[in-house]
């Protein structure tokens, strides 16, 4: 089981370099408007513009945080802590904005929580 809780977690943490490669290198981009259901021309805003560059650091490190937690301090109770971080921000996202950030942004990491809870790192 441990395996597959590393694979979870390091699926998560690409997930989350992920968003941040679309927040803040490629946030004018086609990709990054389809993904936030938005509007190009919107992200071209300097205001949202910033605000994506600026949330995206977040997430890359959340990633790195993740990463670190699980490899270098081993830390069962760190990455559980991580992990429901992001699925209360998952959850805020889906009642806030559009309901399936719950599953689309929070699904692995629910099911990594469940996972780590019950076997372990």
């Amino acid at each position: 089981m441990s395996i597959i809780n590393t694979i979870l977690i390091v699926l998560i943490a690409l997930e989350f370099l992920f968003i941040f490669y679309l927040e803040t290198i490629a946030t004018r981009s086609a990709l990054t408007a389809r993904t936030f259901a938005m509007e190009e021309e919107e992200l071209k805003r300097p205001s949202v513009n910033l605000l994506f560059k600026n949330q995206g650091v977040y997430n890359a490190l959340i990633a790195v945080l993740l990463l670190l937690t699980r490899f270098a301090l081993r830390s069962r109770s760190a990455v559980l802590l991580l992990l429901g971080y992001i699925i209360l921000v998952a959850v805020y996202g889906g009642i806030s904005s559009q309901p399936k950030l719950i599953l689309k942004q929070g699904g692995l990491a629910m099911l990594a929580f469940v996972l780590i809870s019950i076997f372990g790192l």
